[in-house]
């Protein structure tokens, strides 16, 4: 029986001891673990229980987008969403080589979720609802974080949720200014799930997602802006895109933990200096957008978005070349 879900990872490393345990664990539980080489991962890598793609054989594929996405960055993930959507999964997990899973990593994701629809119309400090520390989100606004703020909720009940994003424990997913001025790590509450629809934002990763069929071209990490921010403004298109088909976005309690790779904090901090500046300005003006409601027009919704950043001076021309790519790649597996 072929497998239903696909897990994605990148790494430039051996396999350690995140990578091991996916690989032993995705067989256990049918899911096919596919890795995505870059130029400075080993050139013998090797792992059983994987499907390791290095860049000669992204370049040998019939994906065209393989041939045109930097090397040397984390958007060559998106060669292994390809890949996937190609097997046929309808469901795709994604993480990072040091995140690792909890048993309940491994539960299958229903796209009916059930959780608790907040109800404010506004800015969402998704991390506060798991926690009584003051912590925030690797994207949040700044602007907001001192912002006291009565968020509510509706009973708990089922949702329409083709993205999904698990939290993580130890060291979640902040950004260099938290890093810089407080201390982990942090256990998040367990067994909650919150749900955000139209006119609630809030960033999510990639370091912890489940992505359903429908959702798949919304997968999209732009190769032309800050890597720190790659993954939230994708975040930010594929939320505003996702009001327009009725979709929600679900956060639930970590199931996974991070120990975290090693990192240069200041170095995250300039790369994050895009996002402090505009994150707030990128929300409004793709709010402001005139999108389509037909879910045929997914790749001209995601088009029109990418324009807007591109119109912002914040993400580079080139990237409509690999979007343009990327459009053609999903029409051919999709």
């Amino acid at each position: 029986m072929k497998a239903s879900r696909s897990l994605i990872i990148t790494t430039i490393a051996p396999p350690n001891k995140v990578l091991r345990s996916y690989a032993e664990e995705c067989q256990h539980h049918d899911i096919d673990f596919i890795i995505v080489g870059d130029k400075k991962s080993p050139s013998d890598f090797n792992l059983a229980g994987s499907d390791y793609w290095n860049l000669d054989r992204q370049k040998a594929s019939d994906f065209t987008i393989a041939s045109i996405i930097p090397e040397n960055h984390y958007a060559r993930k998106n060669i292994g969403y390809i890949i996937a959507m190609d097997k046929g999964h309808e469901m795709i997990l994604e993480t990072d080589d040091d995140n690792l899973p909890y048993e309940t990593f491994w539960r299958k994701s229903e796209i009916e979720i059930e959780g608790r629809q907040i109800l404010n119309n506004e800015w969402i400090n998704i991390f506060s609802l798991f926690t009584g520390v003051e912590i925030w989100p690797r994207g949040f606004p700044l602007e907001y974080v001192a912002n006291s703020v009565d968020y509510k909720t509706d009973i708990s009940k089922q949702h329409h949720c083709p993205i999904q994003q698990g939290l993580a424990n130890e060291n979640p997913d902040v950004d260099a200014v938290f890093r810089l001025t407080r201390k982990l790590p942090l256990v998040f509450q367990k067994d909650l799930c919150f749900v955000l629809g139209q006119g609630c934002w809030c960033p999510f990763n990639s370091q912890n997602t489940v992505w359903f069929r429908e959702a798949f071209p919304l997968m999209y990490l732009p190769s032309f802006c800050s890597f720190r921010m790659t993954d939230i403004w994708r975040s930010f298109i594929a939320q505003r895109i996702a009001w327009e088909y009725g979709w929600k976005v679900a956060f639930y309690s970590p199931t996974v933990f991070q120990e975290r790779n090693e990192h240069n904090l200041l170095r995250d901090f300039e790369d994050e200096i895009p996002g402090y500046l505009n994150n707030l300005d990128i929300c409004k003006e793709l709010d402001s957008l005139t999108l389509s409601d037909k879910p045929e027009d997914i790749y001209e919704n995601l088009a029109k978005c990418y324009e807007r950043l591109i119109e912002m001076d914040l993400v580079g021309n080139n990237e409509m070349d690999i979007l343009k790519q990327w459009t053609y790649d999903l029409q051919q597996v999709l």
